[in-house]
């Protein structure tokens, strides 16, 4: 993880605070939240990247499917002789 690091405050409710505490161990509290929020924001980065691919091939489906009746009858040429 980055050395460079730099001071938050932030609110949480109490009740996750504690159960924070039992799960990041004492004076850990802060790689556990940053681990935390790393996991969260790569899940989010993928999930774009995923939509925008997704974008991506419906916006040329039509094109990649035109090209594929194009071509077809030079890829199936020959095939009768096997």
């Amino acid at each position: 993880m980055n050395t460079d690091t730099v001071r938050l405050n932030i609110t949480i409710p109490k009740e996750l605070a504690r159960t924070l505490d039992k799960f990041a161990g004492s004076g850990k509290r802060s790689r556990f939240i940053a681990e935390a929020v790393k996991k969260q924001i790569d899940q989010k980065r993928k999930e774009q990247l995923e939509k925008a691919l997704e974008e991506g091939y419906r916006a040329t489906a039509k094109e990649s499917s035109a090209l594929a009746k194009e071509f077809q009858g030079t890829d199936l040429e020959g095939w009768d002789d096997y």
